[in-house]
Parts: C-alpha cells; sequence; structure tokens
C-alpha cells in the first residue's frame, strides 16, 4: 500500500499529528467497499482512506459503533469516528450525537465536534436551518463561527459530482469545497461507499482543516449514506 510518512512533530501552534495538514490544500477520502455490506445489506462500521494528491495514504479513518445503532437508525446514527496516522496513531475524533433529522423540524439540527487530539476540541460543524438547502456553519473550539458550508438543493446534483462550497462568514468569497464525487454505476447502485475530495488554501488554520474533514464525514452520513 502506498503510504507517506508524515512529517516529525514539532510545528508551533499545531496540534500533535496536524503537521502534515499544513502542507496540503487538497484531500480525497476514499470510503472503502465492505464485501459483505453489499452483498446483503448488513450495516457495517464505515472505514475511510485519506489521501493526497498523488493518492498515497496520510490518514486512516474508522467509525465505532455498536451493530443496533447501524442497524436500527441507519444514517441517523451517532458516531465516533476514530482517525489514525500511518503508525497507527490517533490524531482526530469526531463525535457526532444522536438527533433527528428533518427539513421541518428546526429544534434538531445536526452537528458534531472534532477533537485533535482526542481531549482536545479544536472546532464544531452545526447544521442551520433551511428548508431546501444544506447549510453549515463551521466554529472554532469556543463556538466562534469562523466559515460556512452550503451545498445544492436538498443535498443532490444533476452533474457527476455534488458540490459543497466552502464560504466566508459574509458568503462574498469561496475558498473551497467539499466534493461527492461520481464512483461508477455499479458501485453506486449497489454499496453506499462514497468518494470525496477537499480543497481548502494552504494557510487555512490547521484546526480548521481537520474540523472539514469531520464536516465531509458528517455529510456523507447525511445526505449519501443510504440502504441499496
Amino acid at each position: 500500500m502506498n503510504m507517506y510518512a508524515v512529517p516529525s512533530p514539532g510545528i508551533p501552534g499545531c496540534p500533535p499529528g496536524l503537521e502534515y495538514l499544513t502542507t496540503v490544500d487538497q484531500l480525497l477520502i476514499k470510503q472503502k467497499v465492505e464485501v459483505v455490506e453489499a452483498l446483503v445489506g448488513f450495516e457495517s462500521n464505515n472505514k475511510y482512506e485519506v489521501r493526497n494528491v498523488m493518492g498515497q495514504n496520510v490518514f486512516y479513518a474508522v467509525e465505532e459503533n455498536d451493530c443496533l445503532s447501524r442497524q436500527c437508525c441507519g444514517p441517523l446514527r451517532p458516531f465516533n469516528i476514530h482517525v489514525l496516522d500511518n503508525f497507527g496513531q490517533e490524531i482526530i475524533s469526531v463525535t457526532r450525537p444522536l438527533k433527528c433529522m428533518s427539513c421541518f423540524f428546526p429544534c434538531c439540527l445536526q452537528e458534531l465536534e472534532v477533537q485533535a487530539p482526542p481531549g482536545n476540541t479544536v472546532g464544531y460543524v452545526i447544521q442551520q436551518w433551511h428548508p431546501l438547502s444544506p447549510k453549515f456553519i463551521v466554529a472554532n473550539e469556543h463556538n466562534e463561527p469562523v466559515l460556512k458550508i452550503h451545498g445544492p438543493f436538498c443535498g443532490w446534483s444533476c452533474l457527476p459530482d455534488v458540490d459543497f462550497e466552502i464560504l466566508t462568514m459574509d458568503e462574498v468569497s469561496k475558498i473551497g469545497k467539499i466534493s461527492k464525487q461520481w464512483t461508477g454505476l455499479l458501485r453506486e447502485a449497489f454499496t453506499d461507499a462514497d468518494n470525496f475530495g477537499i480543497q481548502f488554501p494552504m494557510d487555512l488554520d490547521v484546526r480548521m482543516k481537520a474540523v472539514m474533514i469531520g464536516a465531509c464525514f458528517l455529510i456523507d452520513f447525511m445526505f449519501f449514506e443510504t440502504t441499496n
């Protein structure tokens, strides 16, 4: 497997384990296909590979969940996702509590918390109510809004790729995007394994880059984690 050895730690102001994120402005998150899930529809814990633009694995993410939550709650389920480096060290923890999900009930909006390393909160992703389009606030560790994420109508697009734009708080400038990428007819039809691309400025705060990885997981569960 083509893996990238992350730089040694020690960058001032950078949480331990996130040093590599200071060097990139793009990531590919590739969900692994689970054979049993594809054949019989039995929902399993999600697993993801996080790669750089050269296709090298830089992180590995795995969902921690119980069988009952996976089968009964489906994509609504709460989760903990552990992001590990290539040495097996957990560097990011993503936590989503259980909440209802409906365009018509703004009292139960989705949110998640990102910690890097585990135990050190670096930010939050908070859904904003809108009857038609997905909208999120990206907040820092103090729950202060920093960026916005806006998706297409009902999280759907007629194009092969579905883009969720990353915007400044005044919504004037687009600084990046999270894209759900077309994976082919058979894979789209018979599995819920998805590919995502994340683009952000090279000089974006490394903590916010970690939060964007968490936002990608939330978008996957909310709009693309379906039972096929």
